[in-house]
């Protein structure tokens, strides 16, 4: 199986930078996970959108877009579990 490549969207960094610094390491484990399997157990698809996932880390969670055509996941957002659906 071939491995997927991250890139990561400029606003989920940002909001990265933001999260306390004690999960920061357990979210980007978690992120870098997926590029072998984009989609593991626990993952949840985003009702909704056609390539959107969401995966737990914590009170965390990191939206990610899978693009099987390009083996590309792109973060999409990294927030608290209450903030994340919100558009703001």
């Amino acid at each position: 199986m071939d491995t997927y490549r991250i890139e990561w969207k400029p606003s989920a960094l940002k909001e990265l930078k933001r999260i306390d610094k004690t999960i920061v390491p357990r979210i980007v484990d978690a992120v870098q996970s997926l590029a072998a399997n984009p989609r593991p157990s626990g993952v949840r698809k985003i009702k909704g959108a056609s390539r959107l996932f969401r995966v737990r880390v914590a009170g965390y969670r990191i939206v990610y877009e899978v693009i099987d055509e390009k083996l590309l996941i792109r973060i999409v957002r990294v927030r608290h579990r209450k903030d994340v659906y919100l558009d703001k």
